[in-house]
């Protein structure tokens, strides 16, 4: 019988390998984050990158923002995904905090906004180093997690909640970020470097393919 996984100290080296290191969005401040975050939901963080900089020199900050128009932000965001359901939520959001300073940093705070769920306020928190009060889960991890064996399924609440009870809460602030990036760099979806991944003595995925 194969013994369980101590997923707490086995998530140690790749946290080690990628703490710190920021997310791949090109953000500034937080204002900056919070509205590329927003964007980048079902569209890439390049693509992104690319578009923020002339929105963000029309509006600078929340201020700014809060006075915009939807024509005044088609004119910058039209070619992002959901574009306008984006701009909507830009809209609101902006309109309600008015302020770079009050952008709230707690996880209830920030899904309470349009368009930010739990794993774009995970991004935030880590981004910004407050205290985790979750996993990210983005579609990096969906697709990493199960396969490394620390969850199961493909639903990302309940991937992130598998996860939490597996890992330090200590750690949860750079766990999934570390995952994402293993499932970026190395972990790809397609030709994965299993020789090269700090995970595959553990790797359920990876020990079924030796076998």
């Amino acid at each position: 019988m194969n013994k369980p996984v101590d997923w707490s100290l086995e998530v140690k080296p790749l946290i080690k390998k990628y703490k710190g290191k920021p997310h791949p969005l090109n953000y500034k401040n937080t204002y900056q984050l919070l509205v590329m975050v927003v964007l980048s939901a079902q569209d890439s963080d390049q693509h992104i990158n690319e578009v923020a900089p002339p929105l963000f020199e029309a509006f600078p900050d929340m201020k700014a923002l809060a006075k915009a128009d939807k024509e005044m932000l088609f004119k910058y965001i039209s070619k992002v995904r959901n574009f306008g359901n984006k701009t909507k939520w830009l809209m609101e959001l902006s309109q309600r905090v008015k302020e770079d300073k009050i952008i709230p940093l707690t996880m209830e705070g920030l899904t309470s906004l349009p368009g930010i769920g739990r794993k774009s306020a995970n991004v935030i928190m880590r981004e910004t180093g407050t205290k985790a009060e979750g996993i990210i889960v983005d579609l990096h991890v969906v697709r990493v997690a199960p396969r490394l064996g620390i969850a199961t399924g493909t639903d990302p609440k309940k991937i992130e909640k598998q996860i939490m009870e597996v890992v330090n809460e200590k750690d949860w602030g750079e766990t999934g970020m570390a995952i994402s990036f293993l499932g970026r760099e190395i972990y790809r979806p397609t030709n994965p470097k299993h020789s090269e991944c700090i995970m595959n003595t553990v790797c359920a995925y990876y020990k079924q393919l030796i076998k």
